[in-house]
């Protein structure tokens, strides 16, 4: 895999230490990591993460949090 340019989520706080980053690769793909946990990566394509955001966005999730 060619080295990733990971990018901090501008949602993602700077004091907390919970950053969200993102990466494209060249195939298309979006990668995804934890600053907590940078070596578990998620990988997806752009249309299921714009999926999740939306679904993220409609409350499709809300049963989820405590």
């Amino acid at each position: 895999m060619p080295e990733l340019h990971w990018q901090k989520s501008s949602f993602s706080g700077d004091e907390s230490g919970n950053c969200l980053h993102l990466a494209a690769a060249p195939d298309g793909t979006v990668h995804l990591r934890e600053s907590d946990t940078p070596n578990e990566i998620i990988t997806t394509t752009p249309t299921r993460l714009g999926d999740l955001i939306r679904g993220i966005k409609a409350g499709g999730f809300a049963h989820l949090t405590p």
